[in-house]
């Protein structure tokens, strides 16, 4: 996955201008062959004098039956912690290219309840964006095992600044494009979800301009298939906000299309800030080697790390671009092959 996007980037440079260093850095499953820990020493440190980080996916059935600790899936974790990204933007929308791989009825799709675009129009079908803390929550939680081994625990914990500064992202984000949040949590359930929602009371005194509601989550998977439409920003915890985006993901035709960014603040557009880019999906070890992946994830995460790390929106939408008159030109990988279509080249 990474170096389609590498030889995409590296047209950039040569179209645009610009020049880009590239640093190979070893994490999750063969760092785990290789090293015996899914995060090597030093890597953490390497991709801190970095101006952005691009990963592949890290996992995979070879590893399942490895302890907690060892297995691929612990590298991201700590790279998410140690670099101090904890605003996961995920966006998801339905390209007109693709519609007969999404699975929704035209129906569906067509009902008018979708916030008006930029531009003034209605949003086709739905185009929305997750934000999901990523460095608090379930995934960081104390956990254990009993002593017998027949009884196990995961903690949640989320604190007052972890949710303010992840709702300040998704309320800046909804600002630059239709003015909309939902908050989606468990608040009949959960203390924590109880807490997201007072912290939103006082985040969204500030925005004046954005509408907020609330969605429980179970409510929030049913919209998200009954009327994706409804929705712009959805601002989550780290374990909804991974469920959501995966459901998001299949509306799109397949997961392989999602990009994600995942940022320690959004800031002013345009300004250079850190950034770990990387499509949302896993590995696929059936397909491996064969040159037949998705790459549009990958590079479409490519395409953000421009816009959010580098200030460069124009060589951004040029990727983007591309991205589309490809999918114009009925290229088709097997995941979004609907209808013909014709094989991506090898």
């Amino acid at each position: 996955m990474i170096a389609p996007a590498v030889d995409v980037l590296n047209t950039v440079g040569k179209k645009f201008g610009h020049g880009f260093a590239f640093t190979a850095l070893e994490a999750g499953g063969r760092a785990v062959d290789r090293y015996g820990r899914p995060l090597p020493k030093g890597v953490l440190e390497t991709a801190r004098e970095c101006g952005a980080l691009l990963l592949g996916a890290v996992g995979g059935p070879k590893w399942d039956k490895l302890p907690g600790d060892k297995r691929p899936e612990r590298a991201l974790l700590a790279l998410r912690k140690g670099l101090g990204v904890f605003a996961n933007l995920r966006p998801a929308a339905l390209l007109p290219q693709l519609r007969d791989a999404c699975p929704l009825k035209e129906a569906i799709l067509a009902v008018p309840d979708a916030a008006v675009d930029a531009a003034g129009g209605t949003v086709p079908g739905f185009d929305l964006l997750i934000v999901r803390e990523l460095t608090g929550g379930l995934y960081f939680g104390e956990r254990g095992r009993s002593a017998d081994g027949n009884s196990a625990f995961d903690t949640e914990s989320y604190s007052r600044p972890e949710i303010e500064r992840v709702l300040r992202v998704g309320f800046e984000a909804a600002g630059r494009r239709r003015n909309k949040v939902t908050v989606v949590d468990k608040a009949n359930v959960l203390e924590t979800s109880r807490l997201w929602r007072e912290v939103t009371g006082d985040v969204i005194k500030d925005y004046p301009g954005v509408a907020a509601d609330f969605l429980y989550v179970d409510n929030a998977a049913m919209q998200l298939i009954s009327s994706p439409g409804r929705f712009d920003v959805i601002i989550t915890s780290n374990l909804f906000g991974d469920i959501l985006s995966d459901e998001a993901s299949v509306l799109t035709g397949s997961i392989g299309m999602l990009p994600s960014a995942s940022l320690a603040g959004l800031g002013a557009e345009g300004t250079n800030r850190f950034g770990m880019y990387e499509p949302i999906h896993g590995s696929a070890p059936d397909i491996a080697g064969k040159d037949t992946a998705n790459p549009l994830g990958t590079i479409l995460s490519a395409a953000m790390m421009l816009r959010y790390s580098f200030g460069l929106e124009r060589e951004a939408l040029a990727v983007e671009a591309a991205v589309n008159a490809a999918l114009d030109a009925g290229l088709r990988t097997a995941d979004i092959a609907r209808r013909g279509g014709k094989a991506w080249p090898g």
